[in-house]
């Protein structure tokens, strides 16, 4: 019996939540960062970029690695948290580096 759907494997797998793109570039944000509440748009800017650049190889007839079931837009939140939170793990790190 199979408990989750194609899509909700999408989800929360590579093309989604643990999309590469998006955390590479919620990672480096959240380093830039200087203030807690701009990992709100470490997330979004992560969400979005990573799904221009999807769009971008994908116009270029270029074959993806990471193949995807669902949409752009039940791709979106997914990749918000996931660069959101790497970008806070790593607004965290830098934060402990600087007070040693």
């Amino acid at each position: 019996m199979n408990v989750l759907s194609d899509t909700w494997i999408d989800l929360l797998g590579f093309s989604g939540l643990l999309n590469p793109f998006a955390l590479l570039i919620g990672g480096y944000l959240g380093w830039r960062a200087d203030t807690l509440q701009k990992l709100w748009i470490v997330g979004f800017a992560a969400a979005a970029l990573s799904l221009m650049l999807e769009a971008a190889v994908g116009m270029l007839q270029i074959p993806q690695p990471i193949s995807q079931d669902a949409g752009a837009l039940a791709m979106f939140p997914f990749r918000f948290v996931g660069g959101a939170a790497l970008g806070g793990a790593m607004f965290w790190l830098r934060r402990q580096r600087r007070q040693t």
